[in-house]
Order: structure tokens, then sequence, then C-alpha cells
């Protein structure tokens, strides 16, 4: 099995191009493994959008989750 961050990275990778279209972008910060919390940050359009947790939640988090079931929860910071 791959490791974890080429995983997570493998998720975001498949989410960016929805992101892009509006101007926005997101950044892998961290991985708490132990946790099994990741960290994100949203970039451009995305970091000031009003409905960027719901993207986070049904988007960026579904799309990790199926990567890598170990993780249990995906933060946004700033």
């Amino acid at each position: 099995m791959n490791d974890l961050r080429t995983r997570i990275e493998s998720a975001l990778e498949y989410c960016r191009p929805f992101l892009k279209i509006d101007g926005g972008n997101i950044e892998l910060v961290s991985i708490d493994e132990a946790a099994g919390i990741v960290d994100i940050r949203f970039l451009g359009a995305c970091a000031t959008c009003p409905l960027k947790i719901m993207t986070l939640r049904a988007g960026i988090e579904r799309a990790i989750m199926l990567e890598a079931p170990e993780i249990k929860r995906i933060e946004e910071v700033s």
C-alpha cells in the first residue's frame, strides 16, 4: 500500500481541478498519523469562499477518507 502522504496528495490532486475552476486551490499542511488528523489550507478564491466548509466536508474530506480510511478528520488551518 502507498504511504499515507502519497495517498492524501493523490486525493487532493483529484479535487484540485474542481477548486481551480473557481480560482482556488488547496495544500496539505500536516498529517498527524497517530490521531488520524489531516490539516489543509485553502488558497486563492477558496480561502475566502463562504461555502468552503461544504467543500471541505462533502468533497475534500470524502476524497481523502476514500484514499486513506485511517484518517478520521480533516481540519482547515489558516
